[in-house]
């Protein structure tokens, strides 16, 4: 019954992915609202085994960002961007930890919604750039970079997050232990990046045609996930950096194109699952809050966008432009927020699909957007240089 069961889910998926891109409604939003209507239905071995497959799947996906990260792509990255990305970890993770906190969420909790507000969805994002002929802007540029640091950022919040689930504390003494913990499994990944896997880059690019390479790759990820595990880390993070080693080998467009097939496979489980564990029958807890978090999220991402951009070097515009266009969640997001309880899923899943929704809104209404702020920041500050109507 259980490949029956499979295969009826990954038609429906074929199916809402099919009419939400009609409507150019991200299929991360599909799956979700998919496994929420059919929540009731998905349980006891079913839902354990689309667990499952869905966990693949996010592994695979942060095995494939680092795969797109050499060491010195990540170095010039964080170099050009670091300001801004400090800027977007202090207000939509910071801000929204304390907002959580103060509201009377407990510090692990308010920690996990401070994860699921921070990160802007990368494959949202980049496939709204790329469906409205923005990608090749100026401002796509310094987005990409954002969103390049979050992914960075990312699977280490994740695993500071697991960390604290599993010792069932936040203190002094546990904070050290998991930073120690991430330093080990980063450096070990760094010295074997480049003392073995550059080393490889020969071997990998003879044999990359041969069915054992992605063998090759695949052990690298789980084990270096199955280490993360044994450190008491997320297994994100061991995925991303094995990911980040086999990238040394400089054959990363080659092997993202054999794995690529098999995330775009399992990871809509990931969606769906995580849809399917959503629970409105007990209600939402602090409804009030979910909407001022929601408003929070947005303005942040504006903010960011907007002197970050300004940071980075973009006109007024440019950086208006940005800062309309951050503020969709998506899969990090749904990541952090799997790791609550069912009222904290609950909560958090509204926040994703609303914050999701209006990013989208908001990012295709962008342009025009900038030009009206631009002509009301030009009447409130008239000594702004005079911009044209590009969008460069």
């Amino acid at each position: 019954m259980e490949y029956l069961y499979i295969g009826l889910i990954l038609f429906l998926f074929f199916l809402v992915n099919y009419y939400f891109e009609k409507f150019h409604i991200p299929s991360l939003l599909a799956y979700i609202l998919a496994g929420l209507a059919l929540s009731a239905t998905i349980s006891g071995d079913l839902y354990n085994l689309v667990e499952t497959i869905g966990d693949i799947g996010v592994l695979l996906l942060f095995f494939l960002l680092g795969l797109h990260y050499p060491l010195a792509h990540l170095l010039n990255i964080s170099r050009r961007i670091w300001q801004v990305g400090v800027m977007d970890i202090i207000l939509c993770f910071g801000v929204s930890f304390i907002m959580a906190y103060l509201f009377g969420f407990g510090p692990l909790n308010a920690l996990i919604l401070g994860g699921v507000a921070y990160a802007s969805s990368s494959s949202i994002t980049l496939k709204m750039l790329e469906d409205t002929g923005r990608d090749k802007t100026p401002e796509a540029e310094f987005k990409t970079g954002l969103l390049i640091f979050e992914d960075i950022a990312a699977p280490i919040i994740v695993s500071f997050l697991v960390g604290f689930n599993l010792e069932m504390e936040i203190s002094a003494g546990s904070l050290l232990s998991i930073t120690a913990r991430v330093l080990i499994i980063v450096l070990f990944s760094i010295l074997v990046a480049v003392y073995g896997f550059r080393k490889l880059e020969y071997f990998v690019k003879r044999y990359l045609a041969k069915d054992f390479m992605l063998l090759f790759a695949l052990a690298a990820a789980f084990l270096l996930a199955g280490l993360a595990i044994y450190l008491e880390l997320s297994s994100l993070l061991g995925a991303f950096l094995a990911g980040v080693m086999l990238s040394e080998t400089r054959s990363s467009g080659e092997l993202d194109r054999f794995i690529s097939p098999l995330k775009k496979a399992t990871l809509p489980f990931f969606f769906f699952w995580f849809g399917a564990s959503i629970s409105l029958e007990a209600g939402i807890t602090a409804p009030w809050f979910l909407l001022i978090l929601v408003l929070w999220g947005l303005a942040a991402k504006v903010l960011v966008g907007f002197l970050g951009g300004r940071i980075y070097g973009l006109t007024w515009k440019g950086s208006l432009r940005s800062s309309f266009s951050l503020g969709q969640r998506g899969e990090f997001s749904v990541v952090i927020a799997a790791l609550g309880g069912p009222l904290l899923i609950a909560f958090s899943g509204l926040y994703i699909i609303l914050t999701a929704l209006a990013g989208v809104f908001m990012f295709h209404k962008a342009p025009g957007l900038a030009d009206r702020s631009f002509e009301l920041l030009k009447r409130i500050f008239p000594a702004l240089p005079p911009e044209g109507n590009n969008h460069s």
